[in-house]
C-alpha cells in the first residue's frame, strides 16, 4: 500500500469511486436482466396465443362445442384443466379455440385503422391548407368522443355481427392513428430532407412516396402493436354485450358474457376468459413500449 492510500482513513470518499467500479459489473448484468424479464414474458405469451390462433387443436385437441351434460360446471382441475361451462364444455379447449377469433378481430380491426388513418393522415398533412383544415376538425372531433361508443353508434346503424365489430373497432382507432401521421408528415414537409428534393425538382408525388411516407410511417409499428390490444379488448367489449361473435362460438368476450351469469357458483367461466384478455393486452402493451424504447436509443 502507498503512502497515500495508508493516509487516507477507511470508507474516504476519494476510495469510493474505485469501489463502486468493482461492484457496478455485476449488478448491471442483473439489471439488464430484470429488465428484460416482462420483455420474455409478453413474447412468451403472445407466441403462445398465437400458436393456439394457427393450431387450437394442437394445443387444445378437445372439440369447443362438445356438450357433456353430466360434467356441467366442474371445478377446475381433474380432466379439466379450466373447469366447465353449464353445459359441461372445456373452458380450457374454449379459451385456445378463441385465440383464433379474438385475434383476427383485433389484426383485422387494426389494419383498418392504420389503412384509413394513413389516407386521412396524409391527405392532411400534404394536401394543402382547406384539406388540412377540414380533416383536423373531423379527426378532432371524432377523437373527443370515447372510441367504444363510436363504435356502439357504428353498430346500432349497421347492425351487430364480426364483420361489423371489426368495422367498428377499426373505424374508432383511426382518428389516433391519423392525427400522429398528419403530424409526422407536417414535420418531415419542412425537413432539409424535403427542401432538397424539392430544389432538385421532384415531383410532389415522388417527394411523398420517397422521402416522407418512409419515415413517417416508422413508428406506425408500435402502434400497431399497442393496438392490437387495444382492439382485442374493444372487439371483446362488444361480444360482452352481444354484439360480436354470437354464442356458442368459442369467444374470449362472448365466454365472458356467458359466464357472469354463473358469477357465484362458477368463478372459473368468467375468470379464465377475462385473465386471457388482460395477458394478451398486456403483453403487447410491454412489446411496443420495448419497441420504442429501442427505437429512442
Amino acid at each position: 500500500m502507498s503512502l497515500r492510500e495508508s493516509s487516507l482513513p477507511a470508507g474516504d470518499p476519494l476510495l469510493m469511486p474505485h469501489v463502486a467500479r468493482t461492484a457496478r459489473p455485476g449488478a448491471t448484468v442483473f439489471k439488464r436482466f430484470a429488465s428484460r424479464i416482462p420483455l420474455v414474458a409478453s413474447a412468451v405469451v403472445l407466441l403462445f396465443f398465437i400458436i393456439a390462433a394457427i393450431a387450437p387443436s394442437f394445443l387444445a385437441p378437445v372439440d369447443p362445442l362438445s356438450i357433456n351434460p353430466a360434467d356441467a360446471f366442474s371445478a377446475p382441475g381433474g380432466g379439466h384443466l379450466l373447469g366447465t361451462d353449464e353445459s359441461g364444455r372445456d373452458i380450457y379447449s374454449r379459451i385456445i379455440h378463441g385465440s383464433r377469433p379474438s385475434l383476427l378481430i383485433g389484426a383485422a380491426a387494426t389494419a383498418i385503422g392504420l389503412g384509413l388513418a394513413l389516407v386521412l393522415g396524409t391527405i392532411a398533412g400534404f394536401g394543402g391548407r382547406w384539406l388540412d383544415f377540414g380533416i383536423g376538425r373531423i379527426l378532432e372531433v371524432l377523437f373527443a368522443l370515447p372510441g367504444l361508443l363510436l363504435a356502439l353508434i357504428f353498430i346500432a346503424l349497421a347492425g351487430p355481427g364480426v364483420t361489423t365489430t371489426v368495422i367498428a373497432v377499426g373505424l374508432t382507432s383511426a382518428p389516433g392513428y391519423a392525427r400522429l401521421i398528419r403530424a409526422q408528415i407536417i414535420a418531415l414537409r419542412s425537413s432539409s430532407m424535403v427542401e432538397a428534393a424539392t430544389v432538385l425538382g421532384r415531383s410532389r408525388f415522388r417527394i411523398l412516396t420517397v422521402h416522407i411516407l418512409p419515415n413517417a410511417l416508422a413508428p406506425l409499428g408500435v402502434l400497431a402493436t399497442l393496438g392490437l390490444g387495444q382492439a382485442i379488448l374493444w372487439a371483446a367489449s362488444l361480444s360482452f354485450l352481444g354484439l360480436g361473435t354470437p354464442p356458442p362460438a368459442p369467444e374470449w368476450g362472448s365466454m365472458l358474457s356467458a359466464g357472469r351469469t354463473y358469477l357465484s357458483l362458477a368463478w372459473w367461466m368468467t375468470f379464465f376468459p377475462g385473465l386471457a384478455i388482460v395477458l394478451v393486452a398486456a403483453a403487447s402493451t410491454v412489446l411496443s413500449r420495448s419497441l420504442k424504447s429501442g427505437e429512442s436509443r
